[in-house]
This record gives structure tokens, C-alpha cells and sequence, in this order.
């Protein structure tokens, strides 16, 4: 149970961060409006980092479905936690989603002419809409993020704590290589629980979630993840 308390808190942490640098920069009356790309990616980053460095003595912090279906399959993580590791991320990105509107909901407010925007604070879309190459963008993003951070610790270069400053790299590198195609969401968690929270919450103004996009960050990340670690399984480190 602890183990799942702390992917749940991580999840939850991770997108109240995640989302809530979304929300700073493009929210109408948010001081940090207009920030830039540049903020959410290094935003993002401190939101994987921060989790990770908080709860990783507890849980396999991977705090993602792709990532931890990937973890299964190499063998760090039992598959008899599976189910309750995915549940209890997919909670934590739900409460996450519903912290950030708690935070900015007088923002969300003056943005209540936007739904586009108030929906891209949430979860994630495509700058070119095509379902088919959304999913293939999105499963290299997330080739690199996981083969990434199970290839690291084989480099001798990341000893204890200094290995999750290499989890911000590699998330503040997906983003400024890979962001601009679809969002990358590379965590089903990360998208559809802020998407169920946005579809649920009485936001003024609000449009669709988009559900018909919504097969893309759950089916490109878990391709991505699984090519990963077959791969990184038959590297003879």
C-alpha cells in the first residue's frame, strides 16, 4: 500500500506542477502569462524531478502507465503491482487536474472565452490533427524518455540522488525537441486524468475534452515504452 501512496502523491504532484506551469503562462490575468514555451518545458521538468526526489525511497516513482508497464516487462517491477501502480497514477493525475482549476479558478474564469486554452492546461493536443502519425509522434517521445532513464544507470555516471537531475534532462529534452508535435504528453496519467478532470469539473465556459483524441497519449506512450525497454533488454550493457 505504501508503494501506491506514493505513485498516487507523485502523479498528483507531478501534474498539479506540470499543469499548473501550463495554466501560469497561458490564463488570462496570470502574471506569468505569455511566459513562453521555454518555462513550461523547464516547468515540466522540475514537476518529473520534484516527485521523483520526494517519493522514490517509497515507490518505483515512475508515476506514468507506459513507463510502468515498461518497468514490468524488464523486470523492476512486479507485475502483481501493475494494476494498482496504473489506478493509482491514473487518481493522482485526476486530483492533479483538479488542484490546478482549485488554483487558478479566477484565472480560469477570465479565460472563460477560450476553451481551447482552458483545455490545453489540462491535457495535450497535436499541432498537426492526424491520429495515426500523432501516435508514432508520440511513441518516439516516449522511446527516448524510457529508454533513457532505464539506459542511465548502466553509464556509471548517476550515483543516488544526481540520477534524478538526469530524469529533468531527459523530460526538459523531450519537450524542446519533441513538444511542438503533440504536446508530449509520453504518460497516459499525465493527459487522461487531467482530461476526466476537466470533463468533470464545472469550468465556466468550457468546450469538449476531446475525447477522440484521447487514444493518442494513451496508445503512442505504451508503443514507445515497450519498444524501449525490448530494446534496452537485448543491449549487452
Amino acid at each position: 500500500m505504501t508503494a501506491y501512496l506514493g505513485e498516487f502523491l507523485g502523479t498528483m504532484l507531478l501534474v498539479l506542477l506540470g499543469d499548473g506551469v501550463c495554466a501560469n503562462v497561458n490564463l488570462n490575468k496570470s502574471n506569468f502569462k505569455n511566459g513562453g514555451l521555454v518555462i513550461v518545458t523547464i516547468g515540466w521538468g522540475m514537476a518529473v524531478l520534484l516527485p521523483a526526489a520526494c517519493f522514490s525511497n517509497i515507490c518505483a516513482a515512475s508515476y506514468n502507465p507506459a513507463l510502468t508497464i515498461a518497468l514490468c516487462i524488464g523486470g523492476s517491477l512486479p507485475w502483481s503491482q501493475c494494476i494498482g501502480y496504473i489506478i493509482a497514477e491514473m487518481v493522482g493525475g485526476i486530483i492533479g487536474g483538479i488542484l490546478v482549476w482549485i488554483c487558478f479558478k479566477p484565472q480560469f474564469d477570465a479565460t472563460a472565452d477560450e476553451p481551447g486554452t482552458m483545455l490545453g492546461v489540462f491535457c495535450t493536443a497535436p499541432g498537426v490533427r492526424n491520429i495515426p502519425y500523432n501516435i508514432l509522434q508520440e511513441a518516439f517521445a516516449t522511446f527516448w524518455l524510457v529508454f533513457a532513464i532505464l539506459a542511465f544507470p548502466n553509464c556509471g555516471v548517476v550515483d543516488g540522488g544526481v540520477s534524478k537531475f538526469f530524469v529533468f534532462a531527459i523530460i526538459v529534452s523531450c519537450g524542446m525537441s519533441f513538444g511542438g508535435l503533440t504536446g508530449y504528453a509520453m504518460n497516459p496519467a499525465r493527459d487522461i486524468g487531467p482530461r476526466i478532470a476537466h470533463a468533470i469539473l464545472p469550468i465556466k465556459g468550457k468546450g469538449s475534452s476531446d475525447w477522440g483524441y484521447a487514444i493518442v497519449p494513451i496508445l503512442g506512450p505504451i508503443i514507445g515504452a515497450i519498444v524501449a525497454v525490448l530494446l534496452y533488454m537485448v543491449i549487452p550493457w
